[in-house]
């Protein structure tokens, strides 16, 4: 579930503050009404005097929460080729995000290729100034160009890591955190100040991310923190919760997608694949592709690096300004965005905020996808935007990279769920917690080994499905088998977060059974929506509480096909322990 519903918790906090508030005399020393709230409960009533006087309260500050300080890092490249409007609607953009509790601390990237550092220090600086004006035509207390807090250290030659501060750092940090306290929008020119000689260079803008990251999550260790300043007071408020990219290229390119871009990008599985794919397709004379493609992979690398760094619930955002300009349809409101799941909100940055997901499921067949005419008028499909998360480790048996999943030959040894490979009491907890009913393990291995296809794995196994090969009844055609879904679970701690049944799902339609696989479900599952939107037909089966589903393309009612999916979903027998005629 995303935890990040700042109008409600904000207002929670400021009403728990006004409560404690008002139980303090204007001279805060009347003891509140409750003193084991805020007497330690290993202390006695007997110990030290009344309950009363140790209750008192220093001042009012003692009985202040110290609300999270929510931060969206923002590396925008080349805003200098990026026209007013849209330069307008990233600026009003920004400003709501404010309003929903999320500050923006903006790095500003400027054109790289082919200036003098001179150059590029002053046209970061005048986009930085040019950002800071347009998000002061909106809500106060708007933006303030900062002066640049990283320091340059001093290179000696050892390899540096992005857990490590040895090549940028944030020194002097006041004024950020002043900028921070005050809600205003910080705006950052991408340069730094050397730390011996104090002298202007730029830096790049992947690493002064990472350096921010690092100074805000606590990780740099460079000096030692005063505990009772107002700035480290900040600062250990401050949780970084967004990483967002604003690129004129946008999301990072996928060449087995509808849109031609990862929606979903779970980097702990996948991010070796988009990196083989974009240095595949460099070339040495640095051609305009190649360097889109250059430019792609550090986006890549900067959403891999931060997120390492974050806690598993924070997430990247690689999208265009033009989308980030985007406004939301008059009819949908802030709440309806944040309560409603299924909708969709136009600006993948407001969106992904309140949903954590991204504008459109990854999971969803081509046709699903609506062309759209973007901002230059050429026709796209779909949303150019990606939202990356740390993920999860996806482990499938057999590998279909070099096993792909064929109906066993008679003879031939098949996987089983009791192999060595597989952890058979954390599939079976997986499964019962995911359907809420116990299994009969002994009757369910009798029926599934020898026709098992495959098993996907999520993580830990917190999500994960099992894959059978199936023959009609009536038949003993093997070439008649039938790729069968036979079960999909999520644990219930996991559903709706982290696009853990969008990861499966994925990986079944696109790696294992790319030319189809039907399954089936209660016609009253609560799930069959999401089911409906992802598969590319559905039929209701006659004198049956069952829905049938199916992926194959170009499927026919007149197809044997289609009998052999509708014969198997008939006729396969339930594996529950309460042995009650209820269907899963």
């Amino acid at each position: 579930m995303n935890r990040f519903v700042p109008f409600l918790e904000r207002k929670s906090a400021i009403a728990f503050k006004q409560r404690t508030a008002g139980q303090v005399k204007s001279d805060g020393r009347k003891a509140v009404s409750d003193p084991s709230a805020i007497v330690p409960s290993n202390v006695a009533a007997s110990e030290g005097g009344s309950a009363n006087s140790r209750a008192s309260p220093k001042s009012d500050q003692d009985l202040t929460i110290q609300e999270p300080l929510f931060v969206a890092l923002v590396k925008f490249r080349v805003p200098e080729t990026v026209n007013d409007t849209t330069f307008d609607g990233v600026a009003k953009t920004l400003s709501r995000l404010r309003k929903l509790g999320l500050v923006s601390v903006v790095v500003v990237d400027s054109n790289r290729e082919g200036r003098d550092e001179i150059t590029r220090r002053q046209t970061a600086t005048a986009q930085a100034r040019r950002i800071a004006t347009a998000i002061d035509n909106y809500d106060a207390p708007g933006a303030r160009v900062i002066d640049s807090p990283i320091t340059i250290a001093k290179q000696d030659g050892a390899p540096v890591s992005h857990f490590t501060s040895q090549d940028l750092s944030i020194g002097n940090s006041n004024e950020l955190m002043t900028a921070l306290q005050d809600d205003l929008i910080a705006i950052i020119p991408s340069y730094g100040y050397t730390a011996d000689t104090c002298i202007r260079k730029p830096v790049d803008v992947n690493d002064a991310i990472l350096a921010l990251t690092r100074q805000l999550s606590g990780l740099q260790f460079v000096q030692a923190l005063d505990d009772e300043s107002p700035v480290t007071k900040v600062l250990r408020s401050a949780e970084v919760y967004r990483i967002i990219i604003l690129d004129p290229l946008g999301g990072i390119p996928a060449k087995n997608r509808a849109t031609g871009r990862h929606m979903f990008l779970n980097l702990e599985h996948e991010f070796q694949e988009v990196q083989a794919d974009l240095e595949a397709s460099m070339s040495p004379a640095m051609s305009g592709e190649s360097a889109d493609r250059v430019h792609h992979l550090e986006n890549a690398k900067l959403a891999r690096d931060v997120l390492s760094l974050l806690p598993p619930t924070s997430s990247a955002i690689i999208t265009t300004p033009q989308e980030a300009a985007k406004e939301r349809r008059p009819e949908e409101n802030v709440m309806d965005l944040a309560l409603v799941g299924t909708r969709r909100g136009q600006n993948p940055l407001i969106h992904s905020l309140l949903t954590d997901k991204p504008v459109q499921s990854s999971s969803l067949p081509t046709e699903r996808f609506t062309p759209i005419t973007s901002s230059t008028g050429a026709s796209q499909i779909g949303s150019l935007t990606t939202l990356a998360k740390r993920g999860m480790p996806l482990t499938i048996f057999p590998n279909p990279k070099t096993t792909p999943w064929k109906p066993p030959r008679p003879g031939q040894s098949s996987l089983s769920l009791t192999d060595p490979c597989i952890n058979l009491p954390r599939l079976v907890n997986l499964i019962e917690d995911s359907f809420g009913r116990k299994l009969d393990v002994e009757h369910y291995l009798k029926r599934v080994n020898g026709n098992l296809a495959g098993i996907i794995i999520a993580g830990e196994y917190e999500g994960g499905a099992i894959l059978t090969w199936e023959t009609p009844p009536g038949t003993t055609d093997m070439s008649r088998r039938v790729p069968y879904l036979d079960k999909f679970a999520v644990l219930r701690k996991s559903q709706g977060a982290g696009g853990v049944a969008d990861i499966v799902f994925n990986a079944m339609v696109r790696n294992c059974f790319p030319e189809g696989v039907c399954w089936r479900s209660r016609k009253d599952n609560p799930v069959n929506r999401w089911y409906f939107e992802r598969s590319r037909g559905t039929l209701k089966l006659n004198g049956m509480n069952w829905t049938m589903f199916w992926t194959t393309p170009k499927l026919t009612l007149h197809d044997q096909r289609f009998d052999d999916y509708e014969a198997v979903c008939r006729g396969i027998e339930p594996s529950w322990a309460d042995k009650k005629h209820i269907v899963d």
